[in-house]
């Protein structure tokens, strides 16, 4: 790989989680790439039976952020399940057990 080649690529990881194993992917991506292009880079998808990427679910360090944003060197893109109870609701619950 030529040095110009290799100034154009980029460090980011992706991430997955599940409750009973997760998954941290670095990977080198085209300078520009985009948050959609890391995942589909990664090839997360085949680690994860049946996975469905919400694409108002993934994020960068814990922030939302949309498919098409472009990604800086260091990145982490994280992809977020759904969740299973609203926190609300889920806190109203346990302050009236006590």
């Amino acid at each position: 790989m030529a040095a110009d080649e290799k100034a154009a690529l980029i460090w980011v990881e992706v991430a997955y989680a599940l409750p009973e194993r997760q998954k941290l992917l670095r990977l080198e991506v085209p300078a520009g790439a985009t948050v959609a292009e890391a995942i589909e880079i990664s090839g997360i998808r085949n680690d994860f039976e049946g996975l469905e990427i919400d694409p108002a679910a993934v994020g960068i360090f814990s922030r939302k952020v949309p498919m098409d944003r472009m990604l800086r060197e260091g990145d982490r893109v994280e992809i977020y399940r759904p969740l299973i109870a609203d926190p609300k609701e889920a806190r109203r619950r346990r302050a009236d057990e006590k």
